[in-house]
């Protein structure tokens, strides 16, 4: 069987900072041909810093944080790599209630240094903010909401980085409020747009969808670039498994969507942002160029 055969490869390391997204890794339901091609790529081309924007875990198990403390340390920390780790909605306690309100990170064990760490990197910075919540006064709690606490956080940390340096923001949910259907999304991703475009900040990063996108989105105090990842587990949307390669060309922030299927980034993008993770089924829900949608869907649990 030939060797699998992925697009968008860099031949040279490029100038600026090498920076590696991944997301919605989903430990218990992973796609391990992925993440031992992902492991190979950190090991050969050692990026500046490693991104996890969220739901590590499928479910919050002990067995699940036990497989991706191990794939962690054995991938991105045994070569020395800055890594900062989002917390997705999928990473709380999921059938321990109590755990959930009074302990919510406590099965991180061994990855505490890194959620929700802040990078600083040579003329670049990445600064975390929390979308994940541990209750909502509404009964779908896998959506985002970003506190006023959590916002304030974020633009302190924003607002003491040099003005000369990059700021890349890395969250879990898509900052947007509203879905392709009206349904709601994350509540309060207008106003911490709003508050993120007066820092001039250079992109968002999230998950959450499962499918890359590369999209602007309008506020009241100008535009914010908002980029997400796809995921690099068996829960597949619209597009095989994948991770993010941001370089900079010539001074501009510039996407690649590795994957192991040769499908050109572009291809492996979806031009909005969808309500979940799940394969789209109905009109007018965003899908990919290249039309990866399983035939059923995949587990949840």
């Amino acid at each position: 069987m030939a060797d699998p055969v992925e697009t968008d490869t860099p031949q040279d390391r490029p100038q600026g900072p090498l920076l590696f997204q991944l997301s919605d890794i989903h430990f218990g339901l992973e796609d391990n041909t992925a993440l031992d091609w992902v492991a190979a790529e950190i090991a050969a081309r050692k990026p500046d810093a490693v991104m996890i924007t969220g739901d590590l875990t499928m479910r919050a198990r002990h067995s699940e944080f036990a497989a991706a403390r191990e794939w962690i340390e054995r991938a991105i920390l045994a070569h020395n790599v800055p890594v900062t780790l989002e917390v997705g909605n999928h990473d709380m306690p999921y059938f321990n209630p109590i755990e959930r309100f009074f302990a919510p990170y406590k099965r991180f064990k061994g990855l505490e240094a890194l959620v929700e760490r802040p990078l600083g990197l040579p003329g670049m910075a990445i600064i975390p903010l929390k979308t994940a919540v541990r209750a909502q006064p509404r009964l779908n709690w896998s959506k985002g909401w970003v506190t006023d606490r959590a916002l304030q956080e974020c633009l302190s940390l924003l607002d003491a980085v040099p003005d000369t340096a990059r700021r890349l923001v890395a969250v879990h949910h898509p900052l947007r409020e509203v879905g392709t259907h009206g349904t709601a999304l994350t509540k309060n991703g207008e106003k911490a747009l709003a508050e993120l475009a007066k820092r001039n900040i250079t992109a968002v990063l999230s998950g959450h969808v499962h499918d890359a996108f590369d999209i602007t989105e309008d506020t009241p105090n100008g535009p914010v670039r908002m980029i997400g990842a796809g995921t690099l587990s068996q829960r597949v949307r619209s597009t095989p498994p994948s991770f993010n390669e941001l370089t900079f060309r010539d001074g501009e922030l510039h996407v690649s969507v590795r994957n192991l299927e040769a499908v050109a980034s572009d291809d492996m993008m979806i031009g909005s942002v969808p309500e979940n993770a799940l394969p789209p089924r109905q009109p007018g829900e965003p899908v990919a160029p290249v039309g990866h949608v399983p035939r059923t869907d995949p587990p949840v649990h």
